[in-house]
């Protein structure tokens, strides 16, 4: 046996799919029973297996450089001309997002099938008990049997979707061997209210703002807005929690792309009785605004605001603050952040500086990427790195 690949999700999979086609001999193993669990649930069930927009900048990492190389050697173009020769459907969304016409089946068993007809051997509900290094070799013992080889290659995933069988496997063995994590947290997940928040922003629980733009750390999403029993979610604060740490604020921009001040003036001249929740109700739900504008508006026409008072109700309208208590946690987040320090691996091969021969890559290491198929791509680039370079 040439390599050991622990994990059988999407980055150990195209991994193996790499080293085999090489001419490697591979052996995947799992602790589940099924093979590329959360590729099948991605997208919807549809895989959002890349974006035609992939960059370093939609990816979040203690070193935003580290993912430059992987990414710049193995492009969307690369995935999507496998995909096109593997003759599978595919169709656009917004945002360069890409999806299969007919199901995420089609992803995980095209890598599957590529990986078994190079000759990749699958050990599933194989439980590692236990990983070592001595004179040069890997040993990994299973709840069946002992494998040895002189490369070992960690694809284990992070504590995200706990459904599908994460774990913190890849960490703990992470700092067996010496290295560094950083610390971990659910990202790409929905944010909860304090208490006293909930209390007042629960009636508002299934409503949309449809498009706002949420900015936390200089990092901005135009998109919809989802109140929830517990707190907000949607399009444009999942991407916003991969930034956001307990104690920030995020600026919510309720009207983006319109000037509130002009508005409000224009409207004064015309129709000063009119009070600025009677305005807002044109463009912002009735429930949000009744329950905005307690705290936030004056409550009187508009002929009776000064300049300076449409001055500061703007900037309440185009930067609402919100400071969440915490996120929805690792179940129901999409990945998780922070992971094995990228510090100690090469951003060329994924091999880890401090252990020839043993290799990190997808989610279990520090580089998290925002909503629209950037992770998968991650998956497949960190993947074929090590799988041509192990």
């Amino acid at each position: 046996m040439d390599i050991i690949i622990i994990g059988a999700g999407a980055a150990g999979l195209f991994c193996a799919r790499e080293a085999a086609q090489r001419g490697r001999q591979v052996a995947v193993l799992d602790h589940g029973d099924q093979m590329g669990r959360k590729i099948l649930v991605s997208g919807g069930g549809r895989c959002n297996f890349t974006n035609r927009q992939v960059g370093p900048d939609d990816y979040a990492s203690a070193n935003p450089r580290f993912c430059v190389s992987a990414l710049s050697r193995f492009s969307p173009d690369d995935f999507i001309r496998l995909v096109d020769d593997h003759r599978i459907p595919w169709h656009e969304k917004a945002h360069g997002e890409l999806f299969c016409d007919r199901s995420a089946e089609d992803i995980r068993d095209m890598l599957v099938n590529d990986c078994r007809e190079a000759g990749v051997e699958f050990l599933m509900s194989r439980r590692v008990e236990e990983a070592d290094r001595k004179d040069g070799m890997f040993r990994v013992k299973t709840s069946r049997e002992v494998l040895t080889a002189p490369r070992l290659v960690v694809a284990t995933g992070g504590l995200s979707a706990s459904s599908t069988g994460a774990s913190g496997f890849g960490y703990e063995l992470a700092r067996r061997f010496g290295l560094g994590i950083v610390e971990t947290e659910p990202a790409l997940a929905g944010l909860r209210w304090s208490e006293g928040e909930r209390r007042r922003w629960v009636e508002m629980a299934g409503v949309t703002l449809p498009e706002v733009e949420v900015t936390c750390h200089g990092k901005s999403f135009r998109e919809a807005l989802l109140f929830t029993h517990t707190g907000i979610s949607g399009p444009a604060v999942l991407p916003a929690s991969l930034y956001w740490r307990v104690g920030d604020s995020l600026s919510v921009d309720l009207l983006p792309g319109l000037d509130p001040r002009a508005w409000f003036r224009a409207v004064r001249l015309s129709r000063g009785s009119a009070r600025p929740e009677e305005i807002l109700d044109q463009r912002l739900p009735r429930r949000f605004v009744d329950i905005f504008s307690e705290e936030q508006l004056p409550g009187v026409p508009l002929a009776r605001i000064s300049d300076a008072d449409i001055e500061a109700l703007a900037a309440k309208i185009k930067s609402w603050k919100i400071t969440p208590a915490g996120t929805e946690g690792y179940d129901r987040a999409e990945v998780t952040r922070g992971g094995v320090d990228t510090a100690e691996l090469s951003s060329q091969t994924m091999e880890s500086r401090k252990v020839a021969g043993l290799y990190f890559i997808g989610e279990v290491v520090d580089v998290t990427g925002r909503l629209g198929g950037f992770n998968l791509h991650w998956a497949w680039a960190s993947g074929a790195a090590a799988g041509r370079a192990a």
